[in-house]
């Protein structure tokens, strides 16, 4: 079956308002940005997004936020986006800040179809408040709930038309544990090729978890905080 939709704007066409959508990326590495870019031309509101940041102001995610487009965010950092930081001092915006690496295995374990899990991430911290604490060979250990979505926009370096897809370097970050845990996942790719054209050994995510598909216009690939040492 082939699911390669016709643009971008197509891919996202049946999202709606009030949609729960998780997001792949790392910073502005491997971020699906011309999904993000139809999505922010579609005009959607009152959307719950799921990131592990909401990228920079003018950039990423951060498009989305100067639409108006985010009632709700969650993720593990927030620091680049000065509008993101108005917006929740302002009551505007309601943020869940959620470790790293528990973000992640709640993704993970919503596409695994594990409902809860228990981790030592944020004993004792106010991210505990209102979680059930119980203890393992002497330690304590918080129960956090799975993290799923109605979509899922992730990006990858190479995908054939059936949706099978290849990550390359810092984009395996957050798509592939995103692309299993939504009812539907959109994919954008750099290069996208005839089934039989990648090896299947190569294939990161299988196509059964891939509902849509596109090959991106363009990429500017920018970076989040550039450092450069001295002469």
């Amino acid at each position: 079956m082939r699911k390669v939709a016709a643009s971008a704007d197509e891919a996202v066409r049946d999202i709606p308002d009030g949609a729960t959508i998780m997001i792949g990326g790392f910073g502005l590495a491997g971020i699906p940005e011309n999904l993000i870019a139809a999505l922010v031309r579609r005009g959607v509101k009152g959307l719950h997004t799921i990131s592990n940041n909401m990228g920079v102001d003018g950039s990423g995610m951060g498009l989305m936020l100067e639409a108006g487009m985010i009632s709700s965010h969650s993720g593990s950092y927030v620091g680049e986006n000065r509008l993101l930081e108005g917006k929740v001092l302002k009551g505007e915006l309601d943020l869940t800040l959620i470790p790293q690496g528990t973000l992640s295995e709640r993704i993970r374990a919503g596409g695994a179809g594990i409902p809860a899990f228990y981790t030592p991430a944020g004993v004792g911290t106010l991210v505990a408040e209102g979680k059930e604490t119980r203890e393992f060979d002497g330690r304590p250990y918080l129960l956090e709930r799975w993290l799923r979505a109605d979509f899922a926009l992730v990006k990858a370096w190479k995908g054939d038309t059936l949706g099978n897809l290849i990550y390359r370097k810092a984009a395996r970050n957050f798509n592939p544990m995103m692309a299993t845990a939504a009812k539907v996942t959109i994919a954008e790719v750099e290069h996208l090729v005839e089934p039989g054209q990648i090896d299947p050994d190569q294939v990161v995510t299988p196509g059964i978890y891939v509902k849509r598909i596109i090959e991106g216009e363009k990429y500017e690939r920018q970076i989040e905080r550039r450092t450069l040492r001295k002469a």
